[in-house]
């Protein structure tokens, strides 16, 4: 029982560290979002995607651990970590109740930062599309529905006249 304990405690803490990595890197690509720097913004995409395979791999393992511990607890093996905690003994309930309440709140920030670092990326590309489109009404010709060129539609003004 005692291994089973250490090995579900080891398991938590795991997965606060998984949760920890995915702030950080989603802190990083926050700041990199704000300075603009696009070359950096793609590894770090890269990186936050393969620590969300990481953190599936650390919660896989914890629930392993969770159902092994129910067993040994006589509890149904999806018992909630909730339901757990008061059938566990005296001297890990504080430190497995600390865990999942670190767990829980860390993972409430990696949400919380994500949701703002999606508000950026997406404010970004919206901005980008209307710089974009911005050109294309200069009069671009384009391609029709048979596959030929349509003819380009006159601009009010030309470009060179706009700036200047």
């Amino acid at each position: 029982m005692n291994e089973l304990l250490q090995n579900f405690v080891e398991s938590l803490r795991e997965e606060l560290r998984q949760y920890g990595e995915m702030l950080a890197l989603l802190d990083v690509q926050q700041e990199q979002v704000v300075r603009r720097l696009a070359d950096e913004l793609s590894e770090t995409v890269s990186a936050i995607n393969a620590q969300g395979e990481v953190i599936q791999a650390a919660r896989r393992e914890r629930g392993q651990r969770q159902r092994d511990l129910s067993r040994a607890l006589n509890q149904p093996d999806e018992t909630f970590i909730a339901l757990l905690i008061p059938v566990l003994p005296d001297s890990y309930r504080p430190l497995v109740s600390a865990l999942v309440d670190e767990n829980n709140q860390l993972l409430a920030r990696v949400q919380q930062r994500a949701r703002q670092n999606h508000i950026l990326l997406s404010r970004s590309l919206e901005l980008m599309g209307q710089f974009i489109n911005s050109f294309c009404a200069i009069g671009v010709p384009t391609y029709n529905d048979s596959g030929s060129m349509a003819p380009a539609s006159a601009p009010g003004h030309v470009f060179y006249e706009a700036v200047g």
